[in-house]
């Protein structure tokens, strides 16, 4: 590595990793390490998860260690050896890594793929391609509802795949970004509260609480000021106390910070009722419908998303620096 201190380094690489992620995405044809963790995942709860209450909880607890501990050491363990065969290997693998735990590009690309067709008129193709991103039923929506669900969308997904990981990455490098796409991973495949998976994915759901529990209120108050800096109208006049006033409502502890601060600075109303596999799921409503939700809202999502990691990058700089001088 560079003569640079650790924390300067790896923020160099963190600023990297986001041009990079930027530039080519996901790109196919390479191997993705949350592919790799969702086959393993997959694998282990089709073995371990069968049996009483007790013991699938138990099993589970075990699947939450095993997979993000292990993510870790194996991370760690990797550039640790090739920093001993070649310091600039070891920078470009760790580029890498901290690039497959980000989805910039990916989040916004799958936002118009949705405004898209929608602008045009085109509900069905919107419809399809808000099925992609989304749990929710969407063959019946219409213009404002398949609007919302990409909102909603690029509003939790601002945590989850950009800066949750930049957070994780930014303390530890990839080694604890790359666990906490572990963690994120799990709770996406085994964290449901239903008859399947209320037990043995109780530790998974709970531990991606905790993991996105301090970057989802940055995210916020990121989005906050990071809106400040975009050309536009943005309602930012009451929006940080209606976040705090209004997130608790969602049945996430941690998605409605997001949600509500998107909702308040684009002056929508998200929330309501969703249906899955026909069944009706209510959420609290977050905002104020002072616009009737439509294509151009998706678009002005992507602009706060982008605006909002962007800040969240400055709201990190003191732990950086911190970093630095415990280094």
């Amino acid at each position: 590595m560079s003569q640079a201190p650790l924390s300067l380094s790896l923020l160099a690489l963190v600023l990297a990793a986001i041009a990079v992620d930027l530039l080519v995405g996901d790109p196919s044809r390479l191997p993705h390490p949350v592919v790799v963790m969702g086959r393993v995942i997959a694998r282990l709860e089709r073995a371990w998860n069968h049996g009483s209450a007790a013991a699938r909880r138990a099993r589970g607890v075990l699947l939450t260690a095993m997979v993000v501990l292990g993510v870790y050491a194996l991370a760690w363990g990797l550039l640790a050896l090739l920093g001993r065969l070649d310091p600039w290997l070891a920078m470009a693998a760790e580029l890498w890594l901290l690039a497959t735990t980000l989805a910039i590009k990916g989040l916004r690309d799958a936002a118009r793929a949705v405004a898209s067709p929608l602008g045009r008129g085109d509900l069905p193709g919107a419809r399809r391609a808000l099925a992609m991103i989304v749990g929710r039923d969407t063959a019946a929506l219409d213009e404002g509802e398949i609007s919302r669900g990409a909102v909603e969308t690029v509003a939790e997904n601002t945590v989850d795949g950009i800066t949750a990981p930049l957070f994780w990455a930014l303390l530890g490098g990839a080694p604890l970004a790359l666990a906490y796409k572990a963690v994120n991973t799990l709770d996406s495949m085994v964290g449901y509260r239903n008859a399947r998976h209320a037990d043995f994915g109780w530790a998974s759901a709970r531990l991606d609480d905790l993991a996105n529990w301090l970057p989802a209120r940055l995210t916020a108050l990121a989005l906050w000021l990071g809106a400040r800096g975009l050309p536009g109208h943005w309602r930012h006049r009451g929006a940080l106390a209606a976040t705090r006033r209004e997130a608790p409502r969602h049945p996430s502890p941690n998605a409605g910070w997001p949600e509500a601060m998107v909702a308040r600075l684009l002056g929508v109303q998200l929330g309501g009722v969703n249906h899955y596999g026909g069944e009706p799921s209510r959420r609290a409503l977050l905002g104020e419908p002072l616009k009737a939700l439509g294509a151009a809202h998706i678009g002005r999502a992507v602009r706060l998303m982008h605006g909002g990691w962007s800040a969240f990058l400055l709201l990190m700089l003191p732990a950086v620096l911190v970093r630095e001088w415990l280094a």
